[in-house]
């Protein structure tokens, strides 16, 4: 399928980004009938739900060259940040430890010749190798803003920015947060939902 045109207009990418982007949802549509990739309620609002919800991140760390997502399933946000971010050098690592989805993953890294790499582990290990190495962390729909920054304190202190989109209860969970940690963050509007946030980290020191 091709990209609807109130769609188009929200994307802002080239020509050939979308082709991309096309092929992505053309290549989830077809997985999904025997993977069960994404929750089945979201597939009728695919560009609006997954691709350009995962897109926006991009607008909060335009000069990242290195991202890491954590828990990235069928590639939302991950792997829509490295098919628009290929033009401008970005490399994303996409960590998933679902060997089924990250088959998908590696799929259409290929297809598209996004700059993807997959790592098929837990993200406990796989977070210590990046420390001091990417610009940005992110996870959508993963765990807990608390237990987001329990797993990437290590990240976060070494200059690495946290971009966690989060629901209407982003505040509420940055207010817990901050019970164990100072956390310097900005609460960014979501261009897709009126209600949900984005939560961009910038710095976290330890409270204890």
């Amino acid at each position: 399928m091709n990209a609807p045109a109130s769609a188009r207009a929200d994307l802002n990418v080239s020509r050939e980004t979308l082709e991309k982007l096309e092929l992505l949802e053309r290549e989830l549509r077809r997985w999904q009938a025997i993977k069960n990739l994404v929750g089945p309620a979201t597939l009728d609002r695919i560009w609006e739900r997954h691709v350009i919800d995962s897109l926006q991140l991009l607008e909060h760390a335009p000069a990242a060259r290195t991202w890491v997502d954590l828990g990235s399933g069928a590639g939302f946000p991950g792997l829509v940040l490295a098919i628009a971010g290929q033009e401008r050098g970005l490399t994303v690592h996409l960590v998933e430890s679902n060997s089924r989805k990250c088959a998908f993953l590696r799929q259409i890294a290929r297809l598209t010749g996004a700059s993807a790499i997959v790592h098929e582990e837990r993200l406990e290990a796989v977070i210590p190798g990046f420390v001091s190495k990417a610009d940005v962390v992110s996870a959508r729909a993963l765990a807990s803003l608390t237990q987001l920054l329990e797993w990437t304190e290590p990240m976060l202190k070494t200059g690495t920015t946290g971009l966690f989109p989060k629901g209407r209860d982003a505040e509420s969970e940055l207010t817990e947060a901050r019970k164990r940690w100072t956390v310097k963050a900005d609460i960014l509007p979501s261009r897709t939902d009126s209600e949900a946030r984005i939560l961009r980290i910038t710095s976290i020191e330890s409270l204890t």
